[in-house]
Protein backbone atom coordinates (compact mmCIF):
# COMPACT_ATOMS: atom_id res chain seq x y z
CA UNK A 1 0.00 0.00 0.00
CA UNK A 2 1.11 3.45 -1.21
CA UNK A 3 2.30 5.44 1.80
CA UNK A 4 0.16 8.12 2.89
CA UNK A 5 0.97 11.61 1.13
CA UNK A 6 0.21 14.52 3.28
CA UNK A 7 -1.54 16.36 0.47
CA UNK A 8 -3.47 13.68 0.57
CA UNK A 9 -3.77 13.14 4.14
CA UNK A 10 -4.76 17.02 5.48
CA UNK A 11 -5.83 18.80 2.13
CA UNK A 12 -9.49 17.90 1.80
CA UNK A 13 -10.29 17.57 5.32
CA UNK A 14 -8.16 21.29 5.54
CA UNK A 15 -10.35 22.38 2.18
CA UNK A 16 -13.74 21.53 3.39
CA UNK A 17 -13.24 22.92 7.13
CA UNK A 18 -12.36 26.69 5.24
CA UNK A 19 -15.11 26.07 3.50
CA UNK A 20 -17.75 25.88 6.22
CA UNK A 21 -16.01 28.50 8.10
CA UNK A 22 -16.04 31.42 5.12
CA UNK A 23 -19.24 29.79 4.13
CA UNK A 24 -21.23 30.72 7.31
CA UNK A 25 -19.85 34.50 6.39
CA UNK A 26 -20.12 34.61 2.98
CA UNK A 27 -21.78 32.85 0.19
CA UNK A 28 -19.48 30.44 -1.58
CA UNK A 29 -20.37 29.41 -5.82
CA UNK A 30 -22.31 25.73 -5.60
CA UNK A 31 -19.56 24.69 -7.77
CA UNK A 32 -16.75 25.55 -5.33
CA UNK A 33 -18.54 23.50 -2.63
CA UNK A 34 -19.50 21.10 -4.92
CA UNK A 35 -15.73 20.12 -6.03
CA UNK A 36 -14.69 20.14 -2.01
CA UNK A 37 -17.32 17.93 -1.19
CA UNK A 38 -15.91 15.37 -3.63
CA UNK A 39 -12.83 15.62 -2.93
CA UNK A 40 -13.35 14.71 0.88
CA UNK A 41 -15.38 12.00 -0.56
CA UNK A 42 -12.12 10.82 -2.26
CA UNK A 43 -10.06 11.50 1.34
CA UNK A 44 -12.90 10.01 3.20
CA UNK A 45 -12.83 6.81 0.96
CA UNK A 46 -9.13 6.01 1.22
CA UNK A 47 -8.68 6.53 5.29
CA UNK A 48 -11.73 4.34 5.01
CA UNK A 49 -9.82 1.43 2.70
CA UNK A 50 -6.48 2.19 5.02
CA UNK A 51 -8.67 1.55 8.23
CA UNK A 52 -10.04 -2.05 6.58
CA UNK A 53 -6.68 -2.81 5.42
CA UNK A 54 -5.54 -3.07 8.86
CA UNK A 55 -8.57 -4.59 10.58
CA UNK A 56 -9.77 -7.28 8.16
CA UNK A 57 -13.04 -7.66 6.61
CA UNK A 58 -15.86 -7.00 7.93
CA UNK A 59 -14.86 -4.96 10.36
CA UNK A 60 -13.63 -1.86 7.86
CA UNK A 61 -16.53 -1.83 5.60
CA UNK A 62 -19.10 -1.65 9.37
CA UNK A 63 -16.41 0.93 10.48
CA UNK A 64 -17.31 3.03 7.27
CA UNK A 65 -21.04 2.02 7.45
CA UNK A 66 -21.60 3.00 10.94
CA UNK A 67 -19.43 6.00 11.05
CA UNK A 68 -21.88 7.44 8.36
CA UNK A 69 -24.91 6.31 9.50
CA UNK A 70 -24.00 7.87 12.65
CA UNK A 71 -23.03 11.51 11.56
CA UNK A 72 -26.62 10.92 8.81
CA UNK A 73 -28.73 10.44 12.64
CA UNK A 74 -27.13 13.53 13.80
CA UNK A 75 -27.84 15.66 10.53
CA UNK A 76 -31.70 14.03 10.96
CA UNK A 77 -32.04 14.84 14.21
CA UNK A 78 -30.96 18.47 14.06
CA UNK A 79 -32.98 19.21 10.99
CA UNK A 80 -36.32 17.78 12.81
CA UNK A 81 -35.45 19.93 16.18
CA UNK A 82 -35.58 23.31 13.89
CA UNK A 83 -39.30 22.30 13.16
CA UNK A 84 -39.36 23.25 9.69
CA UNK A 85 -42.31 22.40 7.35
CA UNK A 86 -42.09 18.36 5.97
CA UNK A 87 -39.84 17.69 9.47
CA UNK A 88 -42.40 15.11 10.42
CA UNK A 89 -41.54 13.27 7.36
CA UNK A 90 -38.01 13.99 7.34
CA UNK A 91 -36.27 10.74 8.69
CA UNK A 92 -38.90 8.34 6.57
CA UNK A 93 -37.95 10.09 3.32
CA UNK A 94 -34.75 9.95 4.45
CA UNK A 95 -34.30 6.04 4.96
CA UNK A 96 -36.35 5.21 2.39
CA UNK A 97 -33.97 7.16 -0.13
CA UNK A 98 -31.37 5.94 1.24
CA UNK A 99 -32.32 2.52 0.89
CA UNK A 100 -33.72 2.76 -2.74
CA UNK A 101 -30.20 4.70 -3.70
CA UNK A 102 -28.32 1.78 -1.51
CA UNK A 103 -30.12 -1.32 -2.99
CA UNK A 104 -30.69 -0.34 -6.68
CA UNK A 105 -28.72 2.34 -7.78
CA UNK A 106 -25.35 1.26 -5.80
CA UNK A 107 -25.95 -2.33 -5.85
CA UNK A 108 -26.28 -1.80 -9.14
CA UNK A 109 -23.78 0.10 -10.54
CA UNK A 110 -21.10 -2.24 -8.54
CA UNK A 111 -22.32 -5.66 -9.90
CA UNK A 112 -22.67 -3.98 -13.51
CA UNK A 113 -19.39 -2.67 -13.14
CA UNK A 114 -17.87 -5.72 -11.48
CA UNK A 115 -19.04 -8.00 -13.81
CA UNK A 116 -18.29 -5.90 -17.28
CA UNK A 117 -14.53 -6.24 -15.70
CA UNK A 118 -14.38 -10.03 -14.57
CA UNK A 119 -17.30 -11.40 -16.18
CA UNK A 120 -18.86 -13.17 -13.16
CA UNK A 121 -18.55 -12.65 -9.92
CA UNK A 122 -19.23 -14.53 -6.42
CA UNK A 123 -20.01 -14.23 -2.81
CA UNK A 124 -20.60 -15.86 0.45
CA UNK A 125 -24.53 -16.81 0.29
CA UNK A 126 -25.05 -17.35 4.00
CA UNK A 127 -23.72 -13.51 5.37
CA UNK A 128 -26.00 -11.85 2.40
CA UNK A 129 -29.35 -14.07 3.18
CA UNK A 130 -28.76 -12.64 6.45
CA UNK A 131 -28.20 -9.79 5.68
CA UNK A 132 -31.50 -9.51 3.59
CA UNK A 133 -33.45 -11.31 6.20
CA UNK A 134 -32.63 -8.44 8.68
CA UNK A 135 -33.38 -5.64 6.32
CA UNK A 136 -36.94 -7.19 5.06
CA UNK A 137 -37.77 -7.25 8.31
CA UNK A 138 -36.71 -3.73 9.35
CA UNK A 139 -38.04 -2.04 6.33
CA UNK A 140 -41.50 -3.71 6.43
CA UNK A 141 -41.64 -3.01 10.19
CA UNK A 142 -40.51 0.71 10.44
CA UNK A 143 -41.93 1.97 6.43
CA UNK A 144 -44.41 -0.02 5.92
CA UNK A 145 -46.37 -1.71 9.06
CA UNK A 146 -47.66 1.93 10.63
CA UNK A 147 -49.93 2.26 7.40
CA UNK A 148 -51.99 -0.70 8.86
CA UNK A 149 -51.72 0.01 12.89
CA UNK A 150 -55.12 0.51 14.04
CA UNK A 151 -54.41 2.28 16.72
CA UNK A 152 -53.32 5.71 14.84
CA UNK A 153 -54.96 7.35 11.60
CA UNK A 154 -52.47 7.27 8.42
CA UNK A 155 -49.12 6.68 8.52
CA UNK A 156 -48.11 6.77 12.21
CA UNK A 157 -47.82 5.15 14.89
CA UNK A 158 -49.00 5.34 18.28
CA UNK A 159 -46.46 5.49 20.85
CA UNK A 160 -46.81 2.93 22.76
CA UNK A 161 -46.46 1.04 19.13
CA UNK A 162 -43.00 3.60 18.10
CA UNK A 163 -41.67 2.74 21.60
CA UNK A 164 -41.66 -1.39 20.72
CA UNK A 165 -40.58 -1.19 17.18
CA UNK A 166 -37.67 1.60 18.22
CA UNK A 167 -36.58 -1.52 21.02
CA UNK A 168 -37.22 -3.98 18.37
CA UNK A 169 -35.60 -2.53 15.54
CA UNK A 170 -32.37 -1.52 17.93
CA UNK A 171 -31.97 -5.22 19.04
CA UNK A 172 -32.05 -6.53 15.33
CA UNK A 173 -29.69 -4.60 14.39
CA UNK A 174 -27.19 -4.97 17.35
CA UNK A 175 -27.74 -9.14 17.04
CA UNK A 176 -27.08 -8.61 13.37
CA UNK A 177 -23.66 -6.69 14.17
CA UNK A 178 -23.05 -9.41 16.69
CA UNK A 179 -23.42 -12.19 14.52
CA UNK A 180 -21.58 -10.63 10.99
CA UNK A 181 -18.43 -9.59 13.49
CA UNK A 182 -17.63 -11.98 16.38
CA UNK A 183 -20.38 -15.61 15.85
CA UNK A 184 -20.07 -15.52 12.17
CA UNK A 185 -17.65 -13.52 11.13
CA UNK A 186 -16.51 -16.30 8.29
CA UNK A 187 -20.03 -15.79 6.97
CA UNK A 188 -19.17 -12.29 5.60
CA UNK A 189 -15.53 -12.98 4.13
CA UNK A 190 -14.91 -13.64 0.31
CA UNK A 191 -15.34 -17.20 -0.83
CA UNK A 192 -12.07 -19.13 -0.58
CA UNK A 193 -10.26 -15.30 0.24
CA UNK A 194 -9.78 -14.74 -3.40
CA UNK A 195 -9.26 -11.25 -4.63
CA UNK A 196 -7.41 -9.15 -7.58
CA UNK A 197 -6.86 -6.65 -5.43
CA UNK A 198 -3.06 -5.60 -5.76
CA UNK A 199 -3.13 -4.18 -2.50
CA UNK A 200 -5.14 -7.40 -0.29
CA UNK A 201 -1.15 -8.75 -0.03
CA UNK A 202 0.72 -5.48 0.56
CA UNK A 203 1.38 -5.05 4.76
CA UNK A 204 -1.00 -3.40 6.54
CA UNK A 205 -0.07 0.22 7.61
CA UNK A 206 1.23 1.29 11.13
CA UNK A 207 -0.32 1.81 14.46
CA UNK A 208 -0.19 5.32 14.10
CA UNK A 209 -0.98 5.59 10.61
CA UNK A 210 -4.61 3.59 11.39
CA UNK A 211 -5.18 5.94 14.36
CA UNK A 212 -4.26 9.25 11.78
CA UNK A 213 -6.85 8.05 9.43
CA UNK A 214 -9.68 7.09 11.65
CA UNK A 215 -9.43 10.89 13.14
CA UNK A 216 -9.25 12.11 9.71
CA UNK A 217 -12.07 9.64 8.42
CA UNK A 218 -14.51 11.10 10.47
CA UNK A 219 -13.57 14.51 10.31
CA UNK A 220 -14.02 13.82 6.45
CA UNK A 221 -17.32 12.51 6.99
CA UNK A 222 -18.44 15.27 9.59
CA UNK A 223 -17.51 17.40 6.87
CA UNK A 224 -19.31 15.27 3.89
CA UNK A 225 -22.57 15.66 5.20
CA UNK A 226 -22.10 19.58 6.70
CA UNK A 227 -21.25 20.53 2.52
CA UNK A 228 -24.33 18.59 2.08
CA UNK A 229 -26.45 20.45 4.06
CA UNK A 230 -24.20 23.79 2.70
CA UNK A 231 -25.55 22.69 -0.68
CA UNK A 232 -29.37 22.19 0.55
CA UNK A 233 -30.18 26.10 -0.33
CA UNK A 234 -28.77 25.99 -3.66
CA UNK A 235 -30.42 22.22 -4.52
CA UNK A 236 -33.57 23.31 -3.86
CA UNK A 237 -33.42 26.77 -5.55
CA UNK A 238 -32.73 23.95 -8.65
CA UNK A 239 -35.40 21.63 -7.75
CA UNK A 240 -37.90 24.55 -7.53
CA UNK A 241 -37.20 26.74 -10.57
CA UNK A 242 -37.20 23.08 -12.48
CA UNK A 243 -40.82 22.66 -10.94
CA UNK A 244 -39.87 19.26 -9.37
CA UNK A 245 -41.47 18.22 -6.34
CA UNK A 246 -39.60 18.91 -2.88
CA UNK A 247 -39.10 15.17 -2.27
CA UNK A 248 -36.56 15.10 -4.75
CA UNK A 249 -34.25 17.53 -2.47
CA UNK A 250 -34.20 14.29 0.29
CA UNK A 251 -32.89 12.13 -2.59
CA UNK A 252 -29.95 14.39 -3.68
CA UNK A 253 -28.90 15.17 -0.28
CA UNK A 254 -28.91 11.27 0.73
CA UNK A 255 -27.10 10.75 -2.55
CA UNK A 256 -24.34 13.13 -1.11
CA UNK A 257 -24.37 11.90 1.98
CA UNK A 258 -23.81 7.99 0.75
CA UNK A 259 -20.90 9.38 -1.73
CA UNK A 260 -18.24 7.74 0.67
CA UNK A 261 -19.72 4.38 0.78
CA UNK A 262 -20.86 4.56 -2.80
CA UNK A 263 -17.00 5.04 -4.06
CA UNK A 264 -15.45 2.43 -1.65
CA UNK A 265 -18.33 0.00 -3.04
CA UNK A 266 -17.45 0.49 -6.89
CA UNK A 267 -13.86 0.61 -6.45
CA UNK A 268 -14.27 -2.81 -4.46
CA UNK A 269 -16.33 -4.47 -7.06
CA UNK A 270 -13.72 -3.26 -9.78
CA UNK A 271 -10.63 -4.92 -7.71
CA UNK A 272 -13.20 -8.07 -7.67
CA UNK A 273 -13.85 -7.91 -3.91
CA UNK A 274 -17.97 -8.31 -4.19
CA UNK A 275 -17.89 -9.90 -0.94
CA UNK A 276 -16.76 -6.16 0.63
CA UNK A 277 -18.93 -4.13 -2.03
CA UNK A 278 -21.99 -6.23 -0.63
CA UNK A 279 -20.90 -5.97 3.41
CA UNK A 280 -20.71 -2.56 2.48
CA UNK A 281 -23.57 -1.75 0.72
CA UNK A 282 -26.14 -3.89 2.71
CA UNK A 283 -24.59 -2.97 6.14
CA UNK A 284 -25.33 0.14 5.34
CA UNK A 285 -29.10 -0.30 4.72
CA UNK A 286 -29.27 -2.05 7.68
CA UNK A 287 -27.68 0.82 10.34
CA UNK A 288 -29.96 3.58 8.17
CA UNK A 289 -33.19 1.68 9.57
CA UNK A 290 -31.37 0.30 12.65
CA UNK A 291 -29.98 3.23 14.02
CA UNK A 292 -31.83 6.13 12.65
CA UNK A 293 -35.37 5.02 13.02
CA UNK A 294 -34.81 4.43 17.29
CA UNK A 295 -33.02 7.59 17.58
CA UNK A 296 -36.59 9.58 15.58
CA UNK A 297 -38.31 7.78 17.66
CA UNK A 298 -36.81 8.68 21.32
CA UNK A 299 -36.92 12.04 19.99
CA UNK A 300 -40.34 12.22 19.14
CA UNK A 301 -41.37 10.92 22.25
CA UNK A 302 -39.52 13.11 24.28
CA UNK A 303 -40.11 15.78 22.52
CA UNK A 304 -43.76 14.83 21.39
CA UNK A 305 -42.95 15.25 17.97
CA UNK A 306 -44.86 13.93 15.24
CA UNK A 307 -43.08 11.14 13.44
CA UNK A 308 -45.00 10.00 9.96
CA UNK A 309 -43.13 6.53 8.92
CA UNK A 310 -45.41 4.60 6.58
CA UNK A 311 -44.89 5.07 3.19
CA UNK A 312 -47.80 6.05 0.51
CA UNK A 313 -48.95 3.22 -1.87
CA UNK A 314 -46.03 3.80 -4.84
CA UNK A 315 -43.51 3.65 -2.17
CA UNK A 316 -44.68 0.98 -0.88
CA UNK A 317 -45.09 -1.01 -4.36
CA UNK A 318 -41.23 0.27 -5.24
CA UNK A 319 -39.84 -0.88 -1.66
CA UNK A 320 -41.43 -4.73 -2.17
CA UNK A 321 -40.39 -5.10 -5.60
CA UNK A 322 -36.78 -3.42 -4.60
CA UNK A 323 -36.32 -6.09 -1.64
CA UNK A 324 -37.94 -8.74 -4.02
CA UNK A 325 -35.76 -8.47 -6.63
CA UNK A 326 -32.94 -7.72 -4.50
CA UNK A 327 -33.61 -11.05 -2.54
CA UNK A 328 -33.87 -12.81 -6.43
CA UNK A 329 -30.67 -11.04 -7.75
CA UNK A 330 -28.35 -12.44 -4.87
CA UNK A 331 -30.07 -16.02 -4.47
CA UNK A 332 -27.92 -17.76 -6.10
CA UNK A 333 -24.23 -16.57 -5.01
CA UNK A 334 -22.95 -14.98 -8.52
CA UNK A 335 -24.08 -11.81 -10.12
CA UNK A 336 -23.85 -10.79 -14.18
CA UNK A 337 -24.29 -7.84 -15.96
CA UNK A 338 -28.03 -8.78 -16.11
CA UNK A 339 -28.68 -8.46 -12.09
CA UNK A 340 -26.90 -4.95 -12.38
CA UNK A 341 -29.07 -3.52 -14.89
CA UNK A 342 -32.13 -4.69 -13.58
CA UNK A 343 -31.49 -2.67 -10.47
CA UNK A 344 -29.95 0.08 -12.44
CA UNK A 345 -33.92 0.40 -14.12
CA UNK A 346 -35.77 0.00 -10.75
CA UNK A 347 -33.92 2.84 -9.81
CA UNK A 348 -34.19 4.63 -12.72
CA UNK A 349 -37.99 4.15 -12.34
CA UNK A 350 -37.62 5.54 -8.35
CA UNK A 351 -35.74 8.80 -9.50
CA UNK A 352 -38.03 9.17 -12.23
CA UNK A 353 -41.73 8.62 -10.15
CA UNK A 354 -40.14 11.22 -7.55
CA UNK A 355 -39.80 13.72 -10.53
CA UNK A 356 -43.11 13.03 -11.96
CA UNK A 357 -45.49 11.76 -9.50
Amino acid sequence: MERLRWTWIWLPPFAGALSLVFGSSFTLPPLLLGIVLIATVLAAVHHAELIAHKMGEPFGTFLLALAVTVIEVGLILTLMLQGKAGAETLARDTVFSAVMIILNGLLGAFILFGALRHHEQSFQQVGVSASLATLCTLTVLTLVLPNFAASEHGPYYAPSQLAFVAIVSLLLYLTFVMVQTVRHRGYFLPPGGETEDPEAHAPPPSGRQTALSGVLLVACLVEVVLLAKALAPAIEEGVASAGAPHAVVGVVIAALVLLPESVAAVRAAMANRLQTSLNLALGSALATIGLTIPAVAMLSLVQDLPLALGLDSKGIVLLSLTLLVTTQSLATARTTVLQGVVHLVIFGVFVFTTLVP
